[in-house]
């Protein structure tokens, strides 16, 4: 299991994008799950582990057709991969992934995406979540900077992380 983390504006669901394409290239059979569909509701249902309880219900689809290599994207993954493998119900060797970007680079991503009340609030919500990403991730967790970096590049350099291409 790759869990790619990072704030918003960091290029995690960019990059799951690039990873999939090199690995179906490469024919290595995986799934890609971005984590915020698992849990996206109003109100939040956060308190009640429902993104864990919907990646058990749709893994063990992907585990039944033969699947054994998921890349999971979420904002917080890194800090909740332990829960999150468990929920796989099958001992996956996780591998994580922080993906950092600095602050211009960050609002200069959201402004490609968001505009207004909507930006405003992106970036106020997620400034602080640099620092509380990197304190939080475990030691294990690769660091790798976003800014300047291509997503190709990103992809080819996560893939060497997970094992998962030979050759």
């Amino acid at each position: 299991m790759l869990f790619i983390g990072g704030r918003a504006g960091t290029g995690k669901s960019s990059v799951a994008s690039a990873l999939h394409a090199l690995l179906a290239a490469r024919e290595v059979k995986h799934a890609v799950i971005e984590g915020d569909a698992l849990d996206l509701a109003w109100p939040p249902p956060w308190e009640h582990d429902l993104a864990a309880r919907n990646l058990r219900a749709v893994w063990a689809n992907y585990r039944a057709l033969g699947y054994r290599r998921l890349i999971y994207t979420n904002v917080m993954s890194v800090l909740e991969s332990q829960q999150l493998a468990a929920a796989m119900d099958d001992q996956p060797t996780v591998t994580g992934v922080l993906l950092d970007v600095s602050d211009d680079g960050m609002r200069e991503r959201l402004r490609q995406r968001e505009s207004g009340t909507s930006l405003a609030a992106h970036v106020e919500r997620n400034l602080p979540r640099r620092a509380l990403l990197e304190r939080g991730a475990p030691a294990w967790v690769h660091r790798v900077p976003t800014d300047g970096r291509s997503v190709a590049e990103l992809a080819t350099q996560i893939a060497q992380f997970t094992g998962w291409m030979v050759g």
